[in-house]
């Protein structure tokens, strides 16, 4: 008897071992080749990588082959339009946060409208930085003012490099020109772009009275909204 159970002991185990090979031989890893280690046969090709890792992040300014910007200027739809006697002459200040250095040689303006019969003069463009300091500005961009109601760059009169930080663009127009003629693109946010904020970080705002020429420093605690609320708001603008 005991060499019976030895014998049909071995025999088992011979079927075992069979069966183990037929089922190592039928079952190849995915994507690889019989007699081939796993991994090394073709693959399904896979997903194309989306820049930053993190899916779909919508519009970039780097899309534009712009910079930095206020807002995607698909949304810039909405008009705003003031008096000379509303706007002319105050400094508008609309904030922007860098988040990266870049050198910034152009302030972009989506200009909506204009006034043929307009008389423009000492009109500019600027940035301040958090400190109210003027760190860049225009020439006087009266002549463009006048001409092709569309998105265009102002060039600075020097480029400068801007430092991860928040800045001020600055608007200053002077002249006449009929009410809802001269108009710049904005959001339709209104009255509610400053939610949440207060000076000196406004995000839109006017600060001084009769000025000709950007100062070289503004007082950001002194940010008003008074104009601002009155539809002078989120004008559209960019950085090249």
């Amino acid at each position: 008897m005991r060499t019976r159970t030895t014998t049909a002991s071995a025999g088992l185990a011979a079927l075992l071992a069979a069966a183990l090979v037929l089922t190592g031989c039928s079952a190849s890893p995915r994507g690889s080749e019989p007699g081939k280690g796993a991994g090394t046969g073709p693959s399904a090709p896979a997903s194309p990588a989306v820049p930053g890792g993190g899916g779909y992040e919508g519009p970039r300014p780097q899309d534009q082959n712009l910079l930095a910007w206020t807002g995607d200027p698909n949304d810039a739809g909405h008009v705003t339009a003031q008096s000379a006697a509303g706007v002319g002459g105050r400094v508008t200040l609309v904030r922007m946060v860098l988040r990266e250095q870049l050198t910034w040689s152009n302030i972009w303006l989506g200009l909506a409208g204009i006034d043929p019969n307009a008389r423009l003069s000492n009109c500019y463009l600027g940035v301040y930085d958090a400190r109210g300091t003027l760190v860049a500005s225009t020439a006087d961009i009266s002549p463009q003012l006048m001409t092709d109601a569309i998105a265009k760059p102002f060039p600075l009169s020097k480029p400068f490099t801007a430092a991860p930080g928040t800045y001020f663009v600055a608007l200053l127009l002077n002249g006449d020109w009929a009410t809802n003629a001269l108009t710049l693109k904005a959001t339709g946010a209104g009255i509610s772009v400053n939610a949440g904020l207060n000076p000196p970080s406004l995000r839109y705002s006017t600060v001084l009275t009769g000025q000709s020429s950007l100062p070289v420093t503004v007082n950001l605690a002194e940010q008003s909204t008074s104009t601002i609320n009155t539809g002078w708001a989120s004008q559209w603008y960019a950085i090249s």
